[in-house]
C-alpha cells in the first residue's frame, strides 16, 4: 500500500517549504493550527495557504458548533479552491453526530475530510450517509487514542475493511506521535497519514542501521559530557 503523506500545518513558511517536497502529497489544517500560526482573518489566511498550494489537496475546517452554520461555512470554504477539502468534525461539542452536515455537503458534491473520528462505529455511520462518487477522507485520531491508553489499530483495521466498498473514500491516520507511525499506517493499508513537519523530516532520513544509531547515540553522550566538563 502506498500511503500518501500529508503535512499537518498552517504556518505559511512551512507550507511553502513542504509544498516543494515530493514526499508531501497534501496539507491538513485546523482552527488550533491556524491560531498557532497567527491567523487573524480565517478566510484571507486560508486563501494565502491556497495561493501557495494550488494543486495538492488542502483540508480547511469549519468551526461552527451547530449544523446549519457548519453547512453554511462548508459551502463557502468549498468555493475557495478546487483542491479544498472541507473539514467537518464527526460530532459537535454537545456530542451531536454531524449527520445533516455530512449528508448535505456530500450531496452537493463537496469534498469532505471528516475529522476527530476514533472508532469504526463512527466510520460505519459516516459511510451510511455518503454517496459513492464525491471524495471523502475519514481522519482517525490514532495518537490521541493511544495517549488515552487505547489501541487505535483495531479501529483502523475495521474502518479500512468497511471503506473498501467505496472507491471515493480514504482512511487517514491522524495525530501522529513518532515517525514509526508512518510504517504502521502503511502496513495497515491507510490511504493517507498526516504528519507535522518535524516528523516528516525524520521520515525523509529513514534507513539508518542499528549500528549507526548506536554510534550516534554514544557520540552524543560523549560530546555532552565533555561540554559539561563532568568529572567523577
Amino acid at each position: 500500500m502506498n500511503t500518501k503523506i500529508f503535512c499537518d500545518i498552517a504556518n505559511l513558511s512551512f507550507i511553502k517549504k513542504f509544498n516543494k517536497k515530493k514526499i508531501v502529497k497534501g496539507f491538513t489544517t485546523n482552527p488550533s493550527l491556524m491560531r498557532k500560526a497567527g491567523a487573524k482573518d480565517y478566510k484571507s489566511y486560508s486563501k494565502q495557504i491556497l495561493k501557495t498550494c494550488k494543486y495538492k489537496p488542502v483540508s480547511i475546517e469549519v468551526f461552527a458548533d451547530d449544523q446549519e452554520t457548519m453547512i453554511e461555512q462548508g459551502k463557502k470554504i468549498s468555493k475557495w479552491g478546487k483542491n479544498v477539502y472541507v473539514k467537518v468534525p464527526v460530532i459537535n461539542s454537545k456530542n451531536k453526530f454531524s449527520e445533516k452536515v455530512i449528508r448535505e455537503l456530500n450531496d452537493k458534491g463537496i469534498k469532505l475530510n471528516i475529522t476527530a473520528v476514533y472508532t469504526a462505529k463512527q466510520t460505519e455511520k459516516i459511510l451510511k450517509l455518503i454517496n459513492k462518487k464525491t471524495k471523502v477522507i475519514i481522519s482517525i485520531f490514532a495518537g490521541r487514542a493511544a495517549d488515552a491508553g487505547k489501541d487505535p489499530v483495531p479501529e483502523f483495521i475495521k474502518s479500512i475493511k468497511l471503506s473498501k466498498k467505496f472507491k471515493n473514500v480514504e482512511i487517514l491516520w491522524a495525530s501522529v506521535r513518532e515517525p514509526y507511525n508512518y510504517l504502521q499506517a502503511k502496513q495497515l493499508g491507510c490511504h493517507i497519514i498526516t504528519i507535522p513537519p518535524t516528523i516528516i523530516e525524520k521520515i525523509d532520513k529513514f534507513g539508518k542501521s542499528f549500528n549507526q544509531l548506536t554510534k550516534e547515540t554514544v557520540k552524543t553522550f560523549l560530546t555532552d559530557s565533555k561540554k559539561s566538563k563532568f568529572k567523577i
